[in-house]
């Protein structure tokens, strides 16, 4: 369904659709019925209950050749020739294909007042449809609405609401339509009068629906023992509902019984160990759990074999979307970013400022600085060893990592500066295209970056050091833009050459090079690409939780006579590794 003919660049839409009807009447005026049937289609798309538009439609319809015929469903189907065809059906009095239709419209655009029209508000209606032919219709109309609708869009949905209640009026003892009206009056906040409905519906005639339709209200009331009973309830009328057992324990889980949520869960998992929304929801709850990211992977290497389940998709992205590089780049936390965010408070921003610091900073932090206060000058009071403006294997003669051929910073005596030429244009307009999103999960972040794997590897690098210019306007979202910049970069980098094994590959070559270079951004950004690769290549996991392991255990090393400001994300960066050692593992969850 589509909005073709709608001028979106008007902001009046009542106007619009009052231009259209007059439109409609020089067309029929001169005898272009079709014309004019195309001109009161896109009147009633702006103002579905526009009285003109209803009157010229009458006058259509009531004309030589007038019939819901003058309005086609040819595909793609325009949102204002469905609305006018189902008030055409509604004219001859076909209520049922009518609604159907009008709930079509519905489930395309849910916050339209579509069916706030006379035909469909008539107290009569109800009494006009047969009982079973109006369930089908309530099912369909929630089959397309979410758990719960949010308050600003439950006004369109009033008639419907009306509809559904006057044929309870006219069909009090009907059960299936008592539990269907039940699932529908949920959706719409109204959970008192589903568990009224579905409880009456039981007594009626006890079925599955029936006991889930209470059990889903009482739970959307958070009366946890009624919700409960009657989901066990309808475990009594489908014992094999696997996907039941898991609705269960998410409730039990929700309402403060962790346990007993996840052992109803593995109850369905004994019966089928990859059941599609149990296998996902164990994974989750055993995550909440211990905390350790091994039952995500485990579910990430699931949804590989299962890419269509959308519940299993959708349980990685809640237990990953607000932790550290799972779902988010950290924000900084180095002293002249302290700075920066004191001057963004401030009326107006200085053209220039001195800082002093006691020892050189990541280079991206002072690059960041720059951006919002280009004319600022810098102290640095000493560099303390281990010298963070050395890469780490001049720091350390042990790891995985012997020699950093690449790097983006080099230093002139304390000043880092760019090591590599600016990229592309093209090449900072992908990086920025990309870096406005968040990622659900890495498994995504990593499938997202592939539209950067196009890009050459001296483009990747240069926009490490070369960052295109925050799109959001405000000065104190110039860091994180940076760093989400710099994160997608290296993601982008782990595509690079993806046909070669990773042990051998120029990706891991060079995101070895930037995560052992001078600590920096970059560092961090460079190892969340190698566990977004750990993510979703089983082969690279044992590698890749060294290579994070040994910089982390560097950082943790030169923490203890120097401040090192990325250590708190590189602890976030261990917790997030497929296959890290425990013992690792531990020391950052104590950092």
């Amino acid at each position: 369904m589509t909005h073709e003919g709608i001028d979106e660049g008007m902001d009046d839409p009542r106007a619009q659709a009052e231009g259209e009807v007059s439109m409609a009447r020089l067309a029929l005026a001169d005898g272009e019925t079709g014309l004019a049937a195309a001109h009161v289609a896109a009147a009633l798309a702006h103002d579905p209950a526009l009285p003109e538009a209803h009157e010229m439609l009458a006058r259509l319809l009531a004309g030589p050749g007038g019939g819901p015929d003058l309005f086609p469903l040819d595909e793609p189907v325009f949102l204002g020739t469905a609305l006018a065809r189902a008030h055409a059906l509604a004219a001859r009095g076909e209520h049922v294909p009518a609604l159907r239709l009008l709930i079509s419209v519905q489930r395309h655009e849910p916050a339209g007042r579509w069916a706030h029209v006379p035909w469909v508000l008539d107290p009569e209606l109800p009494g006009r449809i047969p009982p079973d032919e109006l369930g089908s219709l309530v099912s369909l109309l929630a089959s397309g609405l979410p758990g719960t609708v949010p308050e600003d869009g439950r006004e369109a949905l009033l008639p419907y609401v009306a509809l559904v209640r006057g044929a309870l009026r006219a069909h009090p003892d009907d059960a299936a339509l008592l539990w269907l009206a039940s699932l529908l009056l949920r959706r719409v906040g109204e959970a008192e009068e589903a568990v009224e409905l579905a409880a009456r519906s039981y007594a009626l005639a006890p079925s599955f629906q029936a006991a889930l339709a209470e059990g889903y209200a009482c739970r959307e009331l958070r009366r946890w023992p009624e919700a409960e009973r009657a989901m066990v309830r309808a475990l009594e009328h489908d014992p094999a509902n696997l996907a039941l057992y898991t609705d269960i324990g998410e409730m039990l889980y929700s309402s403060g019984r962790p346990e007993e949520g996840l052992e109803w869960v593995e109850r369905a998992l004994r019966r089928e160990p990859r059941h599609p929304n149990a296998y996902p929801t164990a994974c989750g709850m055993r995550f909440e759990r211990d905390g350790d990211v091994r039952h995500l992977v485990e579910l990430a290497d699931h949804l590989r074999d299962d890419p269509g389940n959308e519940h299993g998709d959708a349980v990685l992205g809640e237990h990953c979307a607000l932790r550290l590089w799972l779902g988010r780049v950290p924000g900084p936390t180095e002293s002249v970013i302290d700075v920066l965010y004191q001057m963004a408070e401030q009326e107006e921003v200085p053209a220039s400022v001195e800082l002093a610091v006691s020892a050189p900073e990541p280079p991206s932090a002072l690059l960041a600085f720059s951006q919002v206060v280009p004319g600022f000058a810098l102290t640095i009071a000493g560099a303390p060893e281990p010298d963070a403006r050395l890469t780490v294997p001049e720091v350390y003669a042990h790891g995985p990592v012997r020699t950093v051929a690449r790097r983006v910073w080099r230093y002139e005596g304390l000043t880092a500066v760019p090591a590599v030429p600016p990229p592309s244009r093209e090449a900072l307009e992908a990086v920025a295209a990309v870096a406005t999103l968040r990622w659900p999960h890495l498994p995504a972040a990593y499938d997202h970056a592939v539209r950067l794997s196009g890009l050459s590897l001296g483009d990747l690098l240069g926009v490490l050091a070369h960052p295109p210019l925050s799109p959001y306007g405000e000065p104190a979202a110039v860091p994180l833009w940076i760093r989400q910049v710099q994160a997608w970069a290296c993601l982008g980098i782990a595509h690079h050459r993806a046909g070669q094994a990773w042990a051998e590959s120029e990706r891991r070559s060079v995101l070895a090079d930037l995560a052992y270079g001078p600590e920096d951004w970059v560092t961090e950004a460079a190892l969340l690409a190698m566990v977004a690769t750990a993510w979703v290549d089983p082969d690279a996991r044992d590698d890749v939780a060294e290579l994070v392991a040994w910089r982390y255990l560097a950082a943790v090393e030169a923490s203890k006579t120097r401040p090192v400001t990325i250590l708190g994300s590189l602890a976030a960066l261990v917790s997030a590794t497929p296959g890290m050692h425990p013992d690792v593992r531990a020391l950052a969850a104590d950092a």
